[in-house]
């Protein structure tokens, strides 16, 4: 898959969050974890990073994709609730690229104590 087709899908997928928060239908699985706050979608959230590592840890490639896109998923619903664009989060990561992990984690400590 070209990386245009996985940003389409991701775009899609967000389209389809916000759409689901805004005509709230009956029955929707979105529209239940929004109506429980970040409570709700912060327990989703967690519950599948902890199913990414056990997927990593014990469970094939494949189990592993499957739970990234669960937590992907939830993800994108947290974001929407907070109507962040998933292009935030794309450019924040683009203004990473290219600076070290370490680097980028030390300049986010310098900025708190400043």
């Amino acid at each position: 898959m070209s990386s245009d087709a996985s940003a389409e899908i991701l775009e899609r997928l967000y389209e389809v969050v916000v759409a689901r928060r805004d005509e709230r239908p009956e029955g929707s699985y979105v529209v239940q974890l929004l109506d429980g706050g970040w409570s709700a979608i912060g327990a989703k959230i967690r519950e599948e990073a902890g199913e990414v590592v056990e997927a990593g840890t014990n469970e094939s490639d494949s189990a592993v994709a499957h739970e990234a896109a669960d937590l992907i998923f939830h993800l994108w619903v947290g974001l929407a609730a907070r109507d962040v664009d998933p292009r935030e989060v794309f450019a924040e990561l683009g203004r990473r690229f290219g600076i070290g992990g370490l680097a980028e984690k030390a300049s986010r400590g310098a900025k708190k104590e400043g």
